[in-house]
């Protein structure tokens, strides 16, 4: 088969610190003192190894987003946001460019049904020393109707989702802005978690790169399609151009 298959770890897995369901458990990432293999620290934002690597022959690390436990990128201010994405881009980059890798995947679980296990901000970033890349993604999953653009960035929902239902791109042309991909991404999430759906408590944000661009995917997250999970089939809403019009209503008309 085509696919990319990779081995986890279950003995390490049952290991890992959870409080997304257990909200009394402590939280390893408040617990600042006691972190170790840190690689670069900008403020409260801190780069780390991974503790629990449970993908087999893969190196998996941490960009943790800052000190608070009960935040999130809607909250930020702007120039806070700005700094977590451009540290999380120039790591994904460092750990390309090293040479050990031949794809690094760069993504953030937020929220119950995000995949993820803690609740404080924070992204991963994991080396594959070998993953075929051209199973990652299909570049029309990153376009759609655009929102917004500005400094050789564009803003758009998905014309050809990836699952289905109010997905979100940023898309970065060759030399576009960090900080404008770090404002789009602070919009769409806002939107997700405020507007999109009243029962969206959780998301992804999934990173890709290609020719020199850089795509962003914002995922609103719920129970998956049986469509998708059992048959490979994608959704298109027949919403995508009110929701468009919404978000630009929202946070672009008249700014």
């Amino acid at each position: 088969m085509n696919i990319n298959l990779v081995e986890f770890n279950t003995d390490i897995g049952k290991t890992k610190p959870e409080n997304m369901v257990h909200a009394e458990s402590a939280c390893p990432f408040c617990d600042v003192e006691h972190l170790t293999n840190i690689i670069e620290v900008d403020g409260d934002i801190i780069f780390l190894r991974n503790k629990y690597n449970v993908i087999t022959g893969a190196d998996q690390f941490v960009l943790i987003e800052g000190r608070e436990c009960k935040t999130d990128m809607p909250a930020y201010p702007k120039e806070k946001m700005r700094r977590v994405i451009r540290m999380g881009v120039r790591q994904w980059q460092n750990l390309l460019a090293s040479g050990k890798y031949a794809e690094v995947l760069f993504f953030k679980n937020y929220g119950l049904m995000s995949g993820g296990t803690l609740r404080h901000p924070h992204m991963q970033l994991v080396g594959f020393p070998s993953l075929k890349s051209e199973l990652l993604f299909d570049e029309a999953e990153l376009r759609g109707i655009v929102i917004a653009e500005r400094d050789g960035v564009e803003f758009n929902i998905s014309d050809c989702p990836r699952v289905g239902f109010g997905e979100l791109n940023v898309v970065v042309e060759r030399g576009g802005s960090l900080d404008a991909l770090a404002d789009f991404l602070q919009v769409g999430v806002h939107y997700v978690m405020n507007f999109f759906n009243k029962n969206c408590t959780s998301y992804n944000i999934f990173f890709y790169r290609r020719a020199e661009k850089i795509f962003a995917k914002v995922m609103p997250r719920y129970a998956t399609s049986p469509y998708f999970v059992g048959y490979n089939i994608h959704f298109l809403p027949n919403n995508i151009a009110r929701i468009a019009k919404e978000i630009r209503a929202h946070y672009f008309d008249g700014n």
